[in-house]
C-alpha cells in the first residue's frame, strides 16, 4: 500500500473520469438507437431530460457519475485534512483505500447490475469508512 494518503484520492478522481467516459460513450451510442439527432436537439437540454428516453442500462452509468461527484467530495476534503494534520497512518490509509475500492465496486455494480439491496450495502460500507476517516480527521486536526 502506498504511503501517501493522497493516492486513494487521485485514484478515485481518475475513476470518476473513467465513469464519465463510459457514460458518454454509451449515451452517444444510445442516441442513434433512440433516434436522437444532437444537431436538432432543443437548446438547454440536460442529461436528466434523457430519463425515460434512453434505456436504463445506459442511464445507470450517468447516475453513477453523478454519485461520484456527491459523497466523494467529502472524502477528498477529509484525506486532505488528514494529510495536512499528520493523520496519515496505516489505519487512515487502509480506510481510504477501502473507501476507494468500495466506490469502484459500487460503480461497476450500479452501471451493470444495479440491484438496490447490494448497491446499498456497498454504499453503506463505503460510508462507514468515510465516517471513520472523518472522525480520525477531527481527532488529528484538534490534536
Amino acid at each position: 500500500m502506498p504511503e501517501n494518503l493522497l493516492a486513494p484520492g487521485a485514484v478515485l478522481a481518475l475513476w470518476t473520469l473513467i465513469m464519465l467516459t463510459w457514460a458518454g460513450v454509451t449515451r452517444f451510442q444510445a442516441f442513434g438507437k433512440a433516434g436522437i439527432d444532437l444537431k436538432t436537439a432543443p437548446p438547454g437540454g440536460r442529461g436528466a431530460d434523457l430519463e425515460g428516453v434512453l434505456p436504463p442500462l445506459t442511464n445507470w452509468k450517468s447516475h453513477n457519475y453523478t454519485h461520484l461527484l456527491e459523497q466523494p467530495t467529502l472524502f477528498y476534503a477529509v484525506i486532505v485534512f488528514l494529510h495536512l494534520s499528520g493523520g496519515s497512518t496505516d489505519l487512515t490509509r487502509g480506510l481510504a483505500w477501502a473507501y476507494v475500492v468500495l466506490r469502484i465496486v459500487h460503480s461497476l455494480w450500479q452501471a451493470t447490475v444495479n440491484r438496490i439491496p447490494v448497491r446499498f450495502t456497498i454504499f453503506a460500507l463505503a460510508t462507514l469508512c468515510l465516517l471513520a476517516l472523518s472522525l480520525l480527521a477531527v481527532i488529528a486536526t484538534l490534536g
